[in-house]
């Protein structure tokens, strides 16, 4: 099993993009994540999409928009509300989670490391087969 993140972006413009993904794979997508930090003094959060599994292949994305949203608990702000909207529109779970600002790690790779370990141990994602 392969389980990787796929960035789209930092969270402007790619939000859309996000929002397509979500109401054109509607089928697949497994549940909706706001994981919210903080990075100096700044609150951000990523969402992201977890799809289900393919079969064959065993692959599962985790669609991505880093960081690039005020955490909406601190900014109220529309593009976090328009993820909210996808969640309730197409029942998916929306599940919130405190993390480490990805600045916190020296390469991208180890952020998304950690993320799918925070993600395995919060059985948000399937162990590795």
């Amino acid at each position: 099993m392969i389980q990787r993140f796929i960035e789209l972006g930092e969270g402007y413009s790619d939000l859309y993009e996000m929002l397509e993904i979500i109401k054109g794979s509607k089928k697949r997508v497994e549940r909706l994540l706001a994981l919210h930090s903080k990075d100096g003094d700044k609150n951000k959060t990523s969402v992201a999409a977890v799809m289900k599994m393919t079969d064959p292949g065993k692959f599962q994305a985790i669609y991505i928009c880093r960081e690039g949203i005020p955490d909406h608990r601190i900014t109220p702000n529309k593009r976090f509300d328009l993820f909210v909207q996808a969640a309730g529109q197409y029942d998916l779970p929306l599940v919130e989670m405190d993390v480490q600002a990805s600045t916190r790690f020296a390469e991208k790779e180890l952020y998304y490391q950690y993320l799918t370990g925070i993600l395995r141990m919060n059985r948000y994602l399937p162990p590795l087969s």
